[in-house]
C-alpha cells in the first residue's frame, strides 16, 4: 500500500498527527496539511488517492476546499468534523464529499471508512476493466473514469460515477435507495435515505447543467431511481 497517498487536512496538530499515525500504521503514505489554503496547494500540485478533511479550517474552509477541488478532481473525500448537524452533513455531501465522520471519532472506524472508500475508488479504476456505457448523448467511460454529455466532460465524484454506472448498466431497472447504497458504498443500509438522495440530487444537477431541459435519472415513487428513457431521433 506504499503507493496509496492520503492528504490529511486538520488544523489541530495532535489530531493531525494521530490520523497520520493511524493511516501510516496501516501502510498508507500521508501528507499533513494544517489549513485549507495549504491543502489546496498540495492538492493542485499532486494527485492524492484520498483526502481526509476537517471543515473548520483557517484560511480556506473545508466546504470551500471541496467546492474548488471538485471542479477538476474526483478522488474520494472523507469529512471528519465536529459539526454534527444534519444540514452540515447534507451540505458537505452536496458539495462533493463522499463520506462524513463526526468527532470524536473511533480510530478503527476512520481506518475502515478509508479502506472502504479506496476499495470503491479502485473498483472503478482503469484496472477494473474497460467499457463504455451510453444513454443518448450521455457517455460513461470506465476505462478512464470520465463522463460526458454531447462531448462535454462532466466532472463527477467517485460516488456519483458509481451511482451513474450502476443505473446505466441496468437502464430499465429501478433501484431502491438501499440497493444503491449497498452497491455503491459497499456497506449495509441502515435506513438513511438522505445520503443517497443528496448524491443523486448532486448528480442530476451536474447532468442538467450539461444538458438543460433533459432528464437522465428518473424517480420511481415508492421504489427509488432508474435511468429515464431517452427519446430517439
Amino acid at each position: 500500500m506504499d503507493n496509496i497517498h492520503i492528504l490529511v487536512v486538520e488544523d489541530d496538530t495532535d489530531i493531525n498527527r494521530l490520523l497520520c499515525t493511524i493511516l501510516e500504521g496501516a501502510g498508507y503514505s500521508c501528507r499533513a496539511a494544517f489549513s485549507g489554503s495549504e491543502a489546496m496547494l498540495w492538492a493542485e500540485k499532486y494527485d492524492y488517492d484520498l483526502v481526509l478533511l476537517d471543515l473548520m479550517l483557517p484560511g480556506l474552509t473545508g466546504e470551500e476546499f471541496i467546492a474548488r477541488i471538485r471542479a477538476g478532481k474526483t478522488m474520494p473525500i472523507i469529512v471528519l468534523s465536529a459539526k454534527v448537524a444534519v444540514e452540515d452533513r447534507v451540505n458537505a455531501l452536496g458539495l462533493g464529499a463522499d463520506d462524513y465522520i463526526t468527532k470524536p471519532f473511533d480510530n478503527r472506524e476512520v481506518l475502515a471508512r478509508v479502506e472502504a472508500q479506496l476499495r470503491r475508488s479502485r473498483s472503478f479504476s482503469p484496472a477494473a476493466g474497460g467499457g463504455e456505457l451510453v444513454c443518448g448523448p450521455l457517455r460513461l467511460s470506465r476505462e478512464d473514469h470520465t463522463a460526458s454529455v454531447n462531448g462535454e466532460e462532466v466532472s463527477l465524484t467517485t460516488r456519483e460515477f458509481a451511482i451513474l454506472a450502476l443505473l446505466m448498466e441496468h437502464p430499465k431497472r429501478a433501484f431502491s435507495r438501499a440497493q444503491i447504497y449497498e452497491s455503491v458504498w459497499g456497506e449495509e443500509f441502515m435506513g438513511d435515505d438522505n445520503t443517497v438522495n443528496v448524491h443523486v440530487s448532486n448528480l442530476r444537477a451536474k447532468l442538467s447543467k450539461a444538458a438543460p431541459g433533459r432528464e437522465y435519472i428518473k424517480t420511481v415513487w415508492g421504489i427509488g431511481f432508474k435511468m429515464a428513457e431517452i427519446e430517439k431521433g
